[in-house]
């Protein structure tokens, strides 16, 4: 399991995370506070604070999703 802390800020980047994700044919989950939701749904991300880091989880390798979450890392 990877795990990557990241920070989306806007509704356009977190469009773009479902999108990557959802091309991913392994599990890719956000962890916020105590709610962990699937990545690759667009109301459970959209659910999330966008103000807030969060938690990415996944088993798989993925160059895109990969490259979507170095843009969105924190550093």
């Amino acid at each position: 399991m990877k795990k990557r802390q990241i920070k989306v800020s806007k509704v356009e980047d977190a469009k773009e995370l479902v999108s990557t994700a959802s091309k991913c044919s392994f599990d890719v989950d956000v962890y916020y506070n105590r709610m962990v939701v699937d990545a690759k749904s667009i109301l459970g991300v959209m659910s999330l604070d966008l103000s807030q880091p969060w938690t990415v989880q996944y088993s798989g390798m993925d160059m895109k999703l990969e490259n979507v979450l170095d843009r969105f890392a924190l550093c």
